[in-house]
């Protein structure tokens, strides 16, 4: 494991936030942060209360945007210093605490579509130079007819007007996509994409296969979730930061095939822990319920577990799962569990592995709602199959046979093992799972009360100072 289940927290007291892009000047906070269209926006909605989010390398600027926010609208505002889940997800359940009326997101962002909350999405200008990545264009792509689909970190959304001036009379068949803060209205167009909180109309008769993809933003969740989504394009980027481009090397199928290993473990396993990593993300309750729903068919066990943003140390304390599910939004759903104790697939995967009817296409779903009733690529459950005539299939992992076909839920049986116990008055037996019972049965509680059995004592003064080095250590001995 790379990262110990316990240490003494020296790391974490001596870590030094370094602000990579915290140093906008004082003299252009205006601009960077947009004040003009955050003021407006509260004023037009008639917001009293307003809750802005922060990520940690823009904090310092907080206390001062805070100040000037409240002096051009005279709306009390509270800055979220820390998020529960990703801070590219609008945190609506920190917002409500305060009992704030909006949300002024400040910084990258995933573009989820949320719940309750009107949110305003403030990307900051991040310095963009035009010139050079136009110049890195026409390398990489020097044939002019080249079919080119144009992505973005949101951060440079505010410099992509310049770049298809630059680019659009050159090359004819380039699309640039658009940026759709929620759920875009109507039905999507014959051709047009909507993934990622971007959006694009793909008019050749051959579709997006016969499109490269060139993205303008930094290595990341991002640009992960684009290449395995649209694996059948060839990628290339453009880093702001250092000025290079490059033809993306990243062996995608390499990357599939890690997932499909994470699907083929899914399918062994008989009980899987359901982790809750997004509270503001609409259809988060939806998916959850399906899942269960899902995993009752496929005859495993599950749990719901909400642990904040999740780390090895953590899902460490559930050795009886065998498998987690990340309920999260697209960016942060492909989490590595590399590190972890147990491995953590995505809602798609999961549904690869326990819904008989679904099959892979070659097509990768890291949005969540794209799964639900009514959405794209939803799939229906089939009938249930009876015992005599189900079909075993043989793990690739462990090489033991085991069931792939789905349960009537009313009359579903427990995972089988060597334990026993009584289901009801009339002493039939039922095989259980002991490590799923005994999770089943533990809880997290304080100290007990004992009432009547501790004896009563005086208080004393207890020790003074730290627990690394209380005043009085070393004095008894």
């Amino acid at each position: 494991m790379a990262t110990a289940f316990s240490s003494d927290g020296e790391a974490a007291l001596r870590r030094e936030l370094c602000a990579a892009v915290a140093a906008a000047p004082r003299s252009d906070l205006d601009g960077f942060y947009e004040m003009g269209r955050a003021a407006a926006f509260v004023r037009d909605g008639g917001f009293r209360k307003v809750a802005l989010q922060f990520p940690d390398e823009l904090l310092a600027d907080a206390v001062e945007v805070a100040g000037r926010m409240e002096a051009a609208t005279g709306a009390e505002m509270y800055v979220l210093g820390d998020t529960t889940y990703g801070s590219c997800c609008v945190d609506e359940v920190a917002a409500e605490h305060v009992g704030a009326e909006a949300v002024l997101h400040y910084g990258p962002a995933c573009l989820s579509p949320c719940r309750k909350l009107p949110v305003l999405h403030i990307f900051g200008q991040q310095p963009l130079d035009v010139g050079c990545c136009t110049e890195v264009f026409r390398e990489l792509y020097p044939e002019r007819q080249s079919c080119v689909v144009v992505l973005y970190d949101v951060v440079y959304a505010h410099a992509m007007g310049e770049l298809e001036q630059q680019l659009c009379p050159q090359y004819p068949n380039i699309i640039f996509s658009r940026l759709a803060c929620g759920d875009p209205p109507g039905p999507a167009l014959p051709g047009e994409e909507r993934k990622f909180g971007r959006q694009f109309l793909v008019e050749a008769a051959g579709g997006l296969q016969d499109y490269a993809m060139f993205y303008v933003g930094a290595e990341g969740l991002a640009l992960t979730s684009f290449m395995l989504t649209w694996n059948c394009c060839p990628f290339s980027s453009f880093n702001p930061i250092t000025g290079c481009g490059r033809r993306e090397t990243l062996n995608v199928n390499r990357a599939l095939m890690r997932r499909l290993y994470l699907v083929e473990r899914a399918r062994d396993a008989s009980v899987v822990g359901i982790l809750v990593g997004t509270l503001g993300v609409a259809g988060y309750l939806t998916v959850l319920q399906h899942l269960r729903e899902l995993l009752c068919r496929a005859g495993k066990r599950s749990y719901t577990l909400a642990v904040g943003k999740p780390n090895p140390a953590k899902l460490a304390n559930f050795l009886e799962v065998d498998i987690f599910v990340l309920v999260a939004c697209a960016q942060n759903s492909l989490l590595d569990s590399s590190d972890f104790y147990r491995p953590v697939v995505t809602p798609y995967e999961l549904e690869l592995a326990c819904n008989p009817a679904r099959e892979w296409t070659g097509n990768y779903l890291t949005d969540f709602r794209d799964l639900l009733p009514g959405a794209c690529a939803h799939v229906e459950l089939p009938p249930a199959v009876p015992a005599a005539e189900v079909v075993p299939d043989v793990s690739l992992i462990t090489g033991k046979m085991r069931a792939t076909h789905l349960c009537d839920p009313l009359t579903s049986q427990l995972p089988p093992s060597t334990a026993l116990a009584c289901r009801d008055q009339t002493r039939a037996l039922a095989e259980i799972s002991p490590a799923a019972s005994f999770l089943e049965s533990r809880s997290w509680r304080g100290l007990e009360q004992q009432l009547g059995q501790t004896p009563i004592s005086k208080a004393v003064q207890g020790r003074r100072g730290i627990a690394i080095a209380y005043e009085d250590e070393g004095c008894e001995q």
